[in-house]
């Protein structure tokens, strides 16, 4: 259901007649029948301008029935005049002048000459207009007079209107100029010009029609005279470039059609336009009006952007079809073609490249208009094959990536009309096998699919020749487009063109085949592969199909619905899916929420046809994957229509949504559940209202009565109930202790459900939430503000505001005044958040009437005169009273913090009350203020207070080091810093603390003693608790929170205040509350402060502020401020270059964000001069041209740099100086400096990002941060001959006949440019950007001395070279390479050669080019060239790093050929050569090196991987089974994976491991068919050998990789070799690893050991074996240890899948096999790790659950149980399983007592309060360990559920239990304890000691919860019992 906005009404301005026109039409009104001028006069006393549309319409009739003699009536005159007068007088946009207009075209004839009359007379007033600022009105209507309106075109006189646009086009071009940096009157000029322009073009336009003849082409005449004025007019705009770009482009456009009018002959204009556009232009040739008027055109050099203004022009006014222009017409055509094409490699601002790109699809459409009627040459010109197709090809391959959307949008419209270009020149031949077509889709298909331009130019491709057609090439394609769509960047672009082939493959099909024996042939291809991906698929992916993909197959085709229905019902109850995959259960839940929300299908017909039942959508609703839960809710709540009657199931389904799903920790989710259910309340609200009309209408009621058989009333009646029990629950779950995601689930719905049914009054509504608000529910909602999250405080207040009038009525007066009292002390907390807390306390309690008698009374003085003023708002009343309130008390904190800062901020730092003060500021209605001289005079006390406090704190914040600014120890060292530090910074500050440096004392005594003779309140350390424990942390910590957030309020206050000075054009400055000297005051605070702060937090936060200033000065009218931001910016330009005292450390600080803040700023639209004024002396600065005596310029340079190339603000503006920027940061990257170095690095850093894209994901070699070489150098053309010279001038410095290592600089930047570049099979011959001359110098690259430069030359290399010259330059490199009798090897270059080998073979071997003949033979080749060179692999090859690069490149060889071996001798013969260079190895011989040998590790383990792979392909069934002696020989191996094993290098058995490991894994998965031997054979006999590897290794890895083997062996297997190999019986060796459990150091080792004792504890027990109760006891600890809450996520997980393991044959046991304590201990992990913070771990022991309600499900036959559930279901089923366990085991009495217990908690409370004060006292932010998602009183409520279920079922009473007794006692003395507590919190507990406060009331209703089973547990016998304390 789609939420459907209200239309929106039209507004209609009505016009007024003044009082002459009055006089005039009353005179001629007849009073008894209506003639024009009372129908007229009735017209202009309406108010309302639509009334007035439906007057005007009746004139027509009426004066067409006016005789034939009443045109000589002055009546008619006079209203024709006042006509003429009124539709000259309304605005352009006013839709009552089109209606007077197309009522005044069906004027009667014999009326029309006086009509001309009257209007000719207005419009000669019209043009007499003087005012620049008027003519845009003269300019509407002269253009309304053209549009459609005969009256209009009759009227115009041409002379008269050329002659005012002549003249306007000069006035409005003068005034322009005198406005100059005046943006906002400049940007109405440039508009009124435009527009000046277009109607220009018009008149031109209707001159010719109108005008016969050639006499004004007489060069005397008037109109001539003034048509060059215009065209001289238009070239001027047309070559001005201070103009808007629109301005200029129209001026091209006008240009062109000017000349068009006045040359003569006609046909020699286009030769004229194609030497304007060639430059060469003869002047012999050309007229000499054309020379004086468009002379700049023929003699400069026209700028580029002015040429691709005159393609556009040519483009769009000459005529194109019919060839009326003939040969000199296709020749212009071609012209501009290779003009536009030469451009697109010059123009590189992003307004230019959009317009390019737009033209460009204008010459497509033209040149398809030519083609029809065009020339035989001009077909073969434009032929694909041609050389301008080309060209256009990849001008397409080169912009269809381009960052901006235009652009990309217009190459798919280039290259779809491309198509068609050759479509029409091949016309008559086949389309579908033509080669140009043929050989485009083979070139796409065999891009990458990340390529987003890909996708649309194959969709374009579909168009021209079928699905069926590229099909053919590849069937696999639909599912390779499916896989992409878990990128969502890639998504739309993939089910756009999935959409275009099935649709085309549908219609394909329905043509060919008569029969509807096609769909399953069409269902397979197209929606059998999706349901295969819902159901297994990814959550993206998933999510993405869904969203793009499902709606546009269900459109296409709704019948596949039933098919889609019918595969996943078959397998939805098998197959429900889990934590990570939506099962068939979730792929129907998404089918069907998607068929129902598109109207395919009703939810009725569903749950009645069967198609899915409330079973179902229950399991659905409560699902593991978050996203099932959500499609089976969004099945419930969106429809197609919004006034679909909600059901009762659909009620109660919600309901039972609502108890398990509001605390997700998924903020989507949260925000998906807000958005669906604000969809089921708007149903709710509008299908109410259509009932509220049905009840109304008895016989529309009868029919629905017969369509649902439900009452009207009675469905009403349900509405309400429901929306009435949704609100219990949302209030419900707002108990102490609830979670911050509950809480904002809750509010966000509660606030839809306040929007939703808050209609007008007089409406009948079907739900208040203000009934169901009572004072308990108020008090819940204003604890909220005691939230530390700040968006449940935004949500808590928006739902008050909404429900302020009930909840101030339900407060009295005490309760406010003891709110206001706490926002008071708040506002002073040394806790950051508490200022926030109290800020939304006050912006609540001031829209409460009484404030000021309540609780302002006390605090200020009374001002009677303010109540007697009604028409001052109560807000605006109390906020000022509440701000005066708060700057009085900070003003004395200031006074205070003077003489000592340190007392200030252990105290009462001054942040939090200016913190309120902006709060209560930002929601006053500045415009609408009746208080305004007392608003000045606030305003001005404001911002001297904010410059005293920032006077106080800012010099702690500008200190060199601010972060450092109290010694954190004990030690004279650091005393020592202070000293310095404190003499730097001077403070303002008159305390002993900070003139004399001293060691801050252990004991707070002797501190506070210290301090007692400089404060005025004694409350300063003694504060801090703890007797014995040192203070000091804590106090510089509270110093420097104090001083740089108060630097932040101060910032964001004063930015708040900046925004008060009026932004209208008309207002003066003085009418705000701000002068404009004040204004410039903050400017300058801000300015020092940006340039002088040096803690990062500080001038980010004084950033924040002056954003808010800087973007107010651009829109402002005093011209003073206005140009503030171009001194400013020009000012501290000036002073980085005079190496001044700004800081040049800690990226330049503040000056970057100064810098920032000013160009940000900048108009969107405008020209941003300021920003090229910036970029210009910025990167002349940063790359200076000679060695300056100081670097300080440049390293802020680069600084500044790096900051706006990250500004995402700046947008495309900015990428015309990336190139700029990366010769700067590369060649900064060579300074001596490192200053200029470090810099150089963060720029260049930046650049890359701003380049290839934000890197999303972890892999450094990933496609998706990188572009085709040809993309990256088209748009960075300047960085091709850079980067080749820079590359040239590196590798001449690794000049291989030097011994010397000569390392430069700059070649690690360079390589990580062309790394990041990537072949791309669309490289044509076309673009002179040639890759070639990059190849030799990167090759060259890989000779370097450094190793991850060679690594790096190796990766660069890959983009440089085709795919198709990859065979041969492999063949190069690896002939170059030395043979073993060289007299000269050089190592490095061996190794940089192999490593590009290596990685251009990976990229080969990837590549689609994979089974083609010529790919076969390639390989061939290399396999050849590769055994020639064997020798580096072997022993005569001293070097083991570049033997282990020859081995890497063996083992990828080996990899891919076993992959696709075909039987033959030349593989076999490649076998044998690997197993001789085995057999060569040092594994075979032993290794005489120590592990110290560089590289040797290296070699070792590409040894070892060769051995793996060797082995694999040698025990594969073909090599095994063939009877070729070679291949006998191959069959037996030199070396066994135990070989492998008992290496003495852990590497070499690491990797082994891991391969047994993969192997064992892939046969459990049944991914190798068992009986084909191969794998299987390989694992033959090693237990014994890993048994004993296992007690013998040391290597931790290896040792944790030993275990998992065994826990993943079968033990039926491992148990029988202990004895013989390790001499242990089962018993001992399960002993052994509980042993390993307790003593290991790993997480990991403990993990696996524990997951391998439980699997033998199982075993053991399963087969009757005995195992100790001793040994059972330590499992059982060791578990219930692993469950912890502090343990790493790894142990939590290893016990939830112990737990799951044993959950069927333990914990779910019809006998209690381990007796009830244990077993209840272990069922007491499960409850912990369903409550565990991590969501891993709830989803992992919600597997136990899911295994026990299958066990239930199979064991009780066929009634449905929720199985795949989420954690609160799970924990819920928990506790309701434990219940029914205790009553099979007939454990009740015993059992009951510890669920009791568990009920109760084991908190000692005293012990927790004292600890929590001290806590809360000692660390600001630090939170200590904290559970951010169990609720205590989630899983108190859901116990005690099942608790009193299971009593009252069983009637259990327990009379005299001692443990019941005993816990009754417990219960008691807490309850005692707790109300004793509560009482002596403070008043406003919840704000003041809110972590207290919670856990109270939490063990509050712990207590109660339990004393209420207690009792009724307690038989009535007990009531006589004597012995009363027992009870």
């Amino acid at each position: 259901m789609v939420l459907k906005k209200k239309k929106k009404e039209i507004q209609v301005d009505a016009f007024f007649l003044d009082h002459q026109q009055l006089e005039k039409l009353q005179r001629f009104s007849k009073a008894e029948e209506q003639n024009l001028a009372s129908l007229l006069l009735h017209c202009a006393q309406l108010n309302n301008g639509i009334q007035q549309i439906q007057c005007i319409k009746k004139i027509m009739p009426l004066m067409e029935k006016m005789g034939q003699n009443s045109a000589c009536d002055p009546m008619v005159k006079a209203c024709l005049d006042i006509l003429g007068e009124t539709y000259f007088s309304l605005g352009a946009k006013n839709p009552l002048k089109k209606v007077l207009a197309s009522s005044l075209n069906g004027l009667p004839e014999r009326f029309m000459t006086l009509a001309v009359q009257s209007f000719v007379c207005c419009l000669r007033d019209e043009l007499k207009t003087t005012d620049v600022y008027l003519y845009r009105k003269v300019l509407d209507n002269l253009s309304s007079c053209m549009e459609d309106f005969s009256l209009g075109t009759m009227t115009l006189n041409i002379l008269s209107s050329v002659l005012f646009l002549q003249k306007s086009l000069l006035d409005i071009q003068e005034e322009n100029r005198k406005n100059h940096g005046n943006h906002v009157v400049q940007t109405q000029l440039m508009h009124d010009l435009l527009i000046a322009i277009k109607v220009s073009m018009m008149l031109v336009q209707k001159l010719q029609e109108n005008i016969q003849g050639s006499l004004w082409k007489h060069h005397e005449s008037f109109v001539w005279q003034s048509m060059c004025s215009l065209l001289k007019s238009s070239t001027n705009f047309l070559m001005d470039a201070a103009l808007l770009q629109t301005v200029q482009t129209t001026s091209g456009l006008a240009v062109i059609l000017f000349s068009k009018t006045m040359y003569e002959p006609a046909e020699e204009l286009p030769s004229l336009v194609s030497d304007l556009l060639l430059g060469s232009i003869k002047h012999t040739d050309v007229p000499v009006w054309f020379l004086s008027n468009c002379g700049t055109l023929c003699t400069e050099e026209c700028p580029d952007s002015v040429l691709l203004f005159l393609c556009h022009g040519a483009l769009a006014m000459l005529e194109w079809k019919n060839g009326s222009m003939g040969e000199n017409g296709e020749k212009l055509l071609l012209d501009i073609a290779s003009v536009l094409l030469s451009l697109s490699s010059e123009l590189k601002e992003s307004s230019m490249a959009m317009s390019l790109s737009r033209i460009l699809a204008i010459w497509t459409n033209s040149a398809q208009a030519a083609l029809v009627s065009g020339s035989p040459n001009l077909k073969i010109k434009l032929n694909g094959n041609s050389d301008i197709i080309g060209k256009l090809l990849e001008y397409i391959y080169t912009h269809w990536e381009h960052p901006l959307d235009a652009v990309r949008h217009q190459t798919k419209l280039i290259f779809k009309n491309l198509l068609q270009i050759h479509r029409t020149t091949i016309t008559g031949s086949n389309e579908k096998s033509d080669p140009f077509f043929a050989r485009l889709i083979k070139h796409l298909l065999s891009l990458e699919w990340h390529v987003k331009g890909k996708y649309a130019s194959l969709g374009c491709l579909v168009e021209c020749v079928g699905t069926e057609n590229i099909l053919r090439l590849d069937r696999t394609i639909p599912v390779q487009i499916l896989d992409v769509m878990n990128d969502q960047s890639l998504a739309p672009y993939a089910s756009d063109l999935l959409e275009t082939m099935f649709t085309n493959h549908k219609a394909h099909f329905t043509l060919s085949f008569q029969e509807s024996t096609w769909i399953d042939q069409w269902h397979d291809i197209w929606v059998s592969p999706l349901l295969v991906i819902l159901c297994e698929g990814n959550h993206d992916q998933t999510t993405y199909i869904i969203d793009y993909y499902l709606p546009k197959l269900l459109k296409c085709s709704p019948d596949s619905l039933s098919y889609m229905i019918r595969i996943l019902q078959a397998s939805a109850d098998a197959n429900l899916g889990s934590r990570s995959t939506r099962g068939a259960l979730g792929a129907l839940m998404a089918c069907l929420r998607t068929a129902r929300a598109h109207g395919h299908l009703e939810l009725s017909t569903m749950m009645s046809s069967g198609l899915v039942s409330t079973e179902c959508i229950k399991q659905g609703l409560v699902h593991q994957h978050n996203q099932v839960c959500i499609d089976a809710l969004g099945l419930l709540c969106e429809t197609h229509r919004s006034t679909e009657i909600v059901s009762m199931e659909e009620m109660q389904l919600i309901q039972f949504f609502m108890m398990y799903n509001l605390n997700s920790q998924s903020p989507s989710v949260r925000q998906q559940i807000g958005s669906l259910l604000r969809k089921l309340f708007c149903r709710i609200q509008e299908s109410s209202q259509m009932l509220y009309k049905l009840e109304q209408n008895k016989t529309k009621q009868e029919l629905l009565e017969n369509s649902t058989k439900r009452h009207p009333l009675g469905i009403l009646q349900q509405y309400k109930d429901f929306m009435s029990s949704v609100c219990d629950r949302l209030f419900e779950v707002l108990f102490p202790g609830s979670s911050h995601p509950t809480r904002f689930s809750a509010l966000t719905i509660l606030g839809s459900v306040a929007e939703t049914f808050s209609v007008p009054k007089g409406q009948a509504q079907v739900f208040q939430l203000d009934q169901e608000i009572d004072s308990t529910r108020v008090r819940t909602l204003i604890q909220c503000f005691a939230s530390t999250f700040e968006e449940v405080k935004v949500l808590a207040f928006g739902l008050l505001m909404k429900l302020r009038d009930v909840a101030f009525n339900l407060q009295d007066s005490e309760n406010l005044d003891l709110l206001f009292q706490a926002a008071m002390d708040l506002s002073t907390s040394t806790k950051p958040y508490d200022c926030v807390t109290a800020s939304y306390l006050l912006n609540f309690l001031v829209h409460h009437k009484g404030l000021q008698h309540i609780c302002l009374g006390k605090w200020l003085e009374h001002n009677p005169q303010m109540d007697e003023n009604t028409l001052v708002s109560t807000v605006e009343k109390n906020t000022l009273a509440v701000i005066k309130l708060l700057l009085v008390n900070v003003e004395e904190e200031i006074f205070q913090a003077k003489k000592s800062l340190l007392q200030a901020a252990a105290s009462f730092p001054m942040y939090g009350r200016v913190h309120c003060i902006t709060g209560a500021l930002q929601q006053l209605p500045f415009n609408n203020l009746t208080l305004v001289a007392e608003w000045k005079e606030m305003v001005a006390r404001l911002i001297l207070m904010s410059y005293k406090l920032s006077a106080v704190v800012s010099p702690v914040v500008q200190s060199s080091s601010p972060e450092g600014l109290i010694p954190m120890d004990s030690d004279s060292e650091s005393a020592g810093r202070l000293q310095m530090i404190l003499h730097e910074i001077q403070p303002q500050d008159t305390n002993d603390y900070f003139i004399q440096a001293k060691i801050l004392k252990e004991h707070c005594k002797v501190e506070s003693e210290k301090l007692a003779d400089h404060r005025p309140m004694d409350n300063i350390c003694t504060e801090m608790r703890g007797k014995e424990r040192q203070t000091c942390d804590v106090t510089a910590q509270m110093v420097l929170v104090c001083c740089w957030r108060s630097m932040k309020e101060v910032s964001l206050l004063l930015g708040t205040l900046c925004k008060l000075l009026p932004s209208h054009a008309t207002s003066e400055p003085s009418d705000g509350l701000i002068t404009v000297e004040q204004v410039k005051n903050i400017g300058d605070y801000f300015k020092h402060h940006l340039l002088q702060s040096r803690h990062r937090g500080a001038f980010e936060l004084a950033y924040a502020g002056f954003v808010q200033l800087t973007e107010m000065l651009s829109r402002c009218n005093s011209e003073s401020l206005r140009k503030m931001p171009v001194q400013w910016l020009s000012g501290v330009l000036e002073e980085i270059k005079s190496s001044s005292t700004l800081c040049a450390t800690r990226r330049s600080a503040g000056i970057p964000f100064y810098i920032q803040a000013l160009l940000a700023s900048e108009p969107k639209k405008s020209k941003t001069d300021l920003l090229k004024m910036t970029m210009k002396e910025l990167i002349s600065l940063a790359a200076p041209l000679n060695e300056s005596p100081s670097v300080i310029p440049q390293v802020h340079a680069l600084n500044i740099l790096r900051a706006l190339f990250r500004d995402t603000r700046l947008g495309e503006n900015i990428m015309p100086y990336v190139a700029d920027g990366i010769q700067v940061a590369i060649l900064g990257f060579t300074s001596p400096v490192w200053a200029v170095r470090n810099s150089s690095t963060l720029l260049f850093s930046a650049l890359i990002t701003r380049i290839f894209g934000v890197k999303r994901g972890k892999d450094e070699n990933s496609k998706k941060n990188r572009m085709t070489g040809r993309e990256f150098f088209s748009r960075f053309p300047s960085l091709y001959p850079f980067l080749l010279k820079q590359l040239e001038v590196v590798t001449n410095t690794l000049n291989s006949e030097v011994e010397e290592l000569k390392i430069h600089p700059s070649l690690f930047l360079l390589l990580l440019i062309l790394g990041r570049l990537y072949p791309s099979p669309m490289d044509g011959t076309y673009s002179a950007l040639s890759m070639a001359p990059f190849v030799p110098f990167i090759i060259r690259c890989g000779h370097s001395p450094v190793y991850r430069s060679r690594e790096m030359s190796g990766r660069a290399l890959v983009p440089f070279v085709t795919v198709n010259e990859v065979p041969h330059t492999v063949l190069s490199l690896l002939e170059g390479l030395p043979d073993s009798t060289s007299p000269c090897i050089r190592q490095n270059n061996i190794h940089g050669t192999l490593l590009q080998v290596f990685h251009l073979l990976q990229s080969y071997l990837e590549s689609k080019q994979l089974f083609s003949l010529g790919f076969q033979q390639g390989l061939g080749d290399i396999i050849a060239c590769v055994g020639t060179k064997l020798w580096l692999a072997k022993r005569p090859n001293p070097c083991l790093v570049t033997r282990a690069a020859y081995l890497d490149v063996l083992v990828m060889l080996s990899t891919h050929l076993g992959k696709f071996q075909k039987q033959g001798m030349p593989l076999f013969g490649f076998w044998e050569e690997m197993n001789r260079v085995i057999s060569d190895s040092e594994l075979m011989s032993g290794i005489p090196y120590s592990s110290a040998v560089p590289g040797l590790i290296q070699y070792l383990q590409s040894i070892t991987k060769l051995v793996i792979e060797v082995l694999l392909v040698t025990a594969g069934s073909d090599i095994q089974s063939s009877s070729s002696p070679v291949a006998k020989k191959i069959a037996k191996p030199p070396l066994s994976i135990v070989h492998l094993l008992h290496c003495e290098f852990h590497e070499v058995r690491l990797l082994a491991l891991e391969a047994i490991l993969l192997w064992l894994k892939q046969i459990n998965s049944k991914q190798i068919a068992e009986e084909g031997g191969g794998v299987l054979c390989l694992l033959i006999d090693l237990e014994g050998a890993l048994l004993t590897m296992a007690l013998k290794e040391i290597n931790l890895q290896c040792f944790c990789k030993v275990l998992e083997i065994l826990y993943t062996m079968d033990l039926r297997n491992v148990l029988p070799k202990t004895e013989c190999s390790i001499k242990m019986n089962p018993n001992e060796l399960l002993t052994w690893s509980l042993n390993i459990v307790d003593t290991a150091n790993s997480t990991e080792v403990q993990s696996i050991a524990l997951k391998f004792a439980s699997k033998l504890v199982i075993h053991l027990l399963q087969n009757h074996q005995q195992i100790s109760e001793e040994v059972l006891k330590t499992w059982v600890q060791l578990l219930v240890y692993f469950c912890g809450d502090e343990q790493q996520t790894e142990m939590l997980l290893a016990a939830a899948e112990v737990l799951k393991s044993i959950t069927s044959f333990l914990l779910i046991n019809e006998k209690l096999i381990l007796g009830l304590s244990d077993t209840l201990a272990m069922w007491k992990c499960v409850v912990l790790l369903l409550q565990n913070e991590d969501l891993v771990v709830r989803d992992a022991a919600a597997e136990v659950i899911q295994v026990a309600q299958s066990e239930k499900k199979s064991s009780k036959g066929t009634e449905f149980a929720l199985r795949v559930v989420n954690a609160p279901m799970a924990l819920d089923l928990t506790f309701g399983i434990l219940c029914e366990l205790l009553q099979q085991w007939g454990e009740i009495r015993a059992g009951v007592p510890i669920l009791l217990e568990w009920l109760l908690g084991d908190s000692n409370l005293k012990r927790d309060s004292e600890t929590s004060a001290l806590e809360e006292d000692d660390y600001l932010f630090d939170k200590g360990e904290v559970n951010f998602w169990a609720e205590k009183l989630t899983h108190v409520r859901q116990l005690s559920k099942h608790l009193l279920q299971l009593i009252s079922m069983t009637h259990l009473t327990l009379p005299d239990h001692e443990e019941l007794n005993q816990l009754s006692r417990t219960a008691l003395d807490q309850a005692q304890l707790v109300g004793h507590l509560l009482r002596v919190l403070p008043p406003t507990p919840e704000f003041s000691k809110t972590a207290e406060f919670t856990r109270l009331a939490i063990q509050n209703e712990r207590i109660s919860v339990c004393l209420k089973i207690l009792n009724l547990l307690k038989s009535d016998d007990t009531c006589k019992n004597e012995n009363p304390e027992n009870y």
